[in-house]
């Protein structure tokens, strides 16, 4: 026990001079206190540049394809039906590869993870080049769907950079301009498309080469974040467990912590009518407007395109907003502007399956975009808080229950002909403010909920150390957790506001 806590010491003391080598300011953890937008300085903010950009080029290619629907569909003689089976198969992959990708960002770090993956999904991308069936076009549009994966390890990576007071707007921010590939592939696929048919080659030759395009961008990302990424503000998880300096852990505990708290449940449930809808948006809104208001392919892709263009300010604004309401009522002001954000966007998105005016559904939409996308950002407000030791598996079943939502949504209301576009859309709506009661459930014993205040005595040091067993505390397994949480104070509202931290030049009491 002694040599153990002799260990911990030199490793604190160790880390507290090292805090003089980040250009950026840092807390106890290393950890990002401000949050510099345009700045690359490393690790911090390349890694997030790095982990937006990769996850917006793996956007770009799974719905690479909708925008050239109409050329496609007569190119391959598709159906309704195996449009709408193309739809659900595009996010379904992700649904476990989410899981996954949390499991290996606890295990192996966020940088290799991601990076394998968008390796692993990018020779889907070019195959499609190839197709010439309707179960071809269904398969590469599944096994490229496993890219959306990728957002697991941004959110993960921004909530092992970033301090707690800053984590809502990092992975807001990240998220937000990642899933602008929504939006920016309906522009791209289709000025692509035009550029190669008017150089001479046929229609259906070039929605093929155009696919050459979301291939290299998705190639590209993944060097750069093998090259140039880094795991933690003090090193890649090889070096340091190694060098003794982290803990490595089993996937057995990870999983069982995981799926044990229940917190984590009702996020991916919650998030499945918030992210899962975008995706269905994504999947279904050129196509409908083209043909309800029967408007051309540019024009359709544009207004498709203004949908997903508006995570640049709309998700980010979510976990902005999620951070504003921390500072002055804590964890439950995060859980509050949650539910009503989120059910704002369900009772817009029934609007939206009511209207009949091209220019009123336009902007209806747009106003529907910046609701659902806020409260995926908010989400992930939340989401860093449930667990610290299986953050990675947490944010996977979050991300994956937006895919699962996806998929559920899309073969409901969207598959074959039971319903009409508008009637399916009216129905989503629905189906948000269902899901979204449950965030009235969460409680934290520490920082309380939507209904009630936290449990007297509770402290944040005793939820997340009670993820370790009392022999991985002797061994100091737990102390990252236990830094967290002295960050985290300020998630009990105006009664901890004046509680005292630890500021990043002093050894932390529990050593």
């Amino acid at each position: 026990m002694e040599e153990n806590s002799n260990k911990s010491v030199l490793q604190v003391e160790a880390v507290a001079p090292a805090t003089a080598k980040f250009k950026i300011p840092v807390d106890s953890e290393q950890k990002a206190t401000e949050f510099w937008l345009f700045s690359f300085v490393a690790p911090h903010m390349r890694a997030f540049h790095l982990s937006w950009f990769s996850f917006f080029c793996c956007f770009v290619s799974t719905f690479a394809a909708p925008p050239l629907l109409p050329v496609i569909r007569d190119n391959l003689n598709l159906s309704a039906t195996d449009i709408g089976n193309a739809g659900i198969a595009s996010v379904s992959g992700a649904v476990f590869a989410r899981l996954a990708m949390g499991t290996a960002c606890d295990l192996v770090g966020p940088r290799l993870a991601s990076a394998s993956l968008i390796l692993l999904t990018t020779p889907a991308v070019y195959f499609t080049a190839l197709i010439n069936s309707p179960s071809s076009y269904l398969l590469v549009r599944f096994f490229t769907g496993f890219s959306l994966g990728s957002f697991v390890s941004t959110q993960f990576w921004m909530s092992s950079m970033f301090s707690p007071p800053k984590v809502g707007v990092a992975n807001g921010i990240a998220g937000g301009w990642g899933n602008l590939g929504g939006g920016a592939t309906q522009l791209i696929m289709p000025l692509v498309f035009d550029l190669i048919h008017h150089i001479g080659s046929t229609r259906f030759t070039a929605w093929r080469v155009a696919f050459f395009i979301p291939g290299l961008m998705q190639t590209f990302s993944a060097i750069a974040v093998l090259a140039l990424g880094q795991d933690l503000p003090n090193g890649n998880y090889r070096k340091l467990e190694k060098a003794g300096d982290k803990h490595k852990d089993s996937f057995g505990k990870v999983f069982y912590n995981a799926v044990t708290n229940y917190r984590g449940w009702i996020l991916a449930l919650t998030y499945g009518y918030c992210f899962g809808v975008e995706l269905t948006i994504d999947n279904i809104i050129a196509e409908y407007f083209y043909d309800k208001f029967d408007v051309n392919l540019r024009t359709a892709g544009m207004i498709a395109a203004s949908f997903g263009m508006a995570n640049i300010v709309s998700r980010p604004g979510g976990g902005w907003l999620s951070d504003l309401m921390s500072r002055r009522f804590g964890m439950r002001g995060r859980l509050w502007s949650l539910w009503v954000v989120q059910s704002i966007g369900g009772v817009l998105c029934i609007v939206l399956g009511k209207m009949h005016n091209l220019s009123a559904a336009v902007v209806v939409m747009l106003l529907f975009s910046c609701f659902v996308q806020a409260a995926c950002g908010l989400t992930f407000g939340v989401v860093p808080f449930i667990s610290r030791r299986s953050l990675g598996l947490i944010s996977g079943m979050t991300g994956g229950g937006g895919n699962v939502g996806a998929v559920l949504t899309q073969l409901i209301f969207f598959k074959g002909s039971r319903y009409s576009k508008e009637t399916g859309i009216t129905l989503m709506g629905v189906m948000i403010l269902a899901c979204t009661l449950p965030i009235t459930l969460i409680y934290f014993p520490q920082w309380g909920g939507i209904l009630c205040g936290p449990r007297a005595k509770a402290t944040a040091e005793d939820y997340y150390a009670a993820e370790w067993s009392e022999d991985e505390k002797e061994r100091g397994y737990h102390s990252a957790s236990v830094k967290f949480a002295e960050n985290s104070v300020k998630e009990g509202g105006r009664r901890r506001e004046n509680s005292p931290t630890v500021p990043v030049d002093e050894t932390p009491s529990y050593v």
